[in-house]
């Protein structure tokens, strides 16, 4: 008699031993094998760097280019000081100006132009004296001490300054030199006039920028002649500047102040004394090889 097959419980035909189950797993690794070197065979797009920046070598040379400029002196400048003191500020002031103006006309004799005098300050102050000599003694008045009255007690033992109402206006004046062979002449005729000198001479070019400029460019060609230089000796040749910047540009004084601390920076044909005026630059700048 034939047995009859028993039906599963829940109607579904039982699985079979370890073949399905294991399928789906490894279909699904296949897949994810796929997308990873499908996703490697992409281009992707460079995430962009946050607080980092790429620095590419550059195969150049860098120099420093040097130069001097030398100018004949064309006109020379200094200070002068008026002074006037009267009782009142209003006083003080109409007698400084008056001396400021008997000042420009004996320059002007000499050659100095009205617009070659140019006003930079005038102030007003007041005039302090010490306080007056000790009074004798008198009736019914305590003795003055020696060392001054003053209506203010003493501070100290010292007596304060007593202040007299005199007051000074000070005018300070640039007097600008066109013929450089006449500035003794006309200072001694500005201290005849009653003014003061201040300070020392200054002498310059006609253009002092056009000077500046003139010495800045020469250093720039000096940097070029001399990465043309470099770059031959490594057998390359060089293309346009990448990077120039201005380094110095010193004039008489500073110059000759680095001249002495820097002696090898300036070559052994820096003069150690020239009597015209001297413009030094120094340029740095940076070329690409071809």
């Amino acid at each position: 008699m034939a047995e009859k097959k028993r039906g599963h419980a829940g109607g579904s035909p039982p699985a079979r031993s370890g073949t399905q189950p294991q399928a789906e797993p490894a279909a699904q690794n296949d897949r994810r094998e796929s997308q990873s070197e499908d996703t490697s065979g992409k281009d992707t797009k460079d995430m962009p760097s946050h607080g980092f920046k790429t620095e590419t070598q550059i195969e150049g040379v860098t120099v420093t280019g040097e130069a001097v400029r030398r100018v004949l002196p064309e006109r020379a400048e200094f200070l002068i000081e008026v002074t006037a003191s009267a009782p009142t500020v209003a006083q003080a002031l109409r007698d400084n100006y008056a001396k400021a103006t008997q000042v420009t006309q004996a320059i002007g004799a000499l050659g100095v132009q009205q617009a070659d005098v140019e006003a930079i300050s005038v102030r007003v102050r007041n005039l302090y004296a010490p306080g007056m000599q000790s009074l004798p003694p008198f009736a019914g008045m305590p003795q003055i001490a020696q060392g001054g009255f003053s209506p203010y007690p003493s501070v100290g033992g010292i007596q304060p300054e007593v202040q007299f109402g005199s007051y000074q206006a000070s005018n300070m004046l640039r007097i600008n030199v066109r013929e450089t062979a006449r500035v003794g002449e006309i200072a001694d005729a500005v201290t005849r006039a009653g003014a003061n000198i201040l300070g020392p001479f200054a002498f310059l070019p006609a253009d002092e920028a056009a000077a500046r400029r003139s010495a800045v460019e020469a250093a720039g060609k000096d940097a070029r002649m001399k990465a043309e230089a470099l770059a031959t000796a490594a057998g390359k040749q060089i293309g346009d500047p990448i990077a120039v910047s201005e380094d110095i540009v010193a004039t008489n004084g500073t110059y000759t102040a680095l001249r002495a601390a820097l002696p090898l920076a300036f070559g052994a044909g820096a003069p150690e004394f020239t009597g015209d005026l001297e413009y030094y630059a120094r340029v740095s700048a940076a070329f690409r090889f071809q």
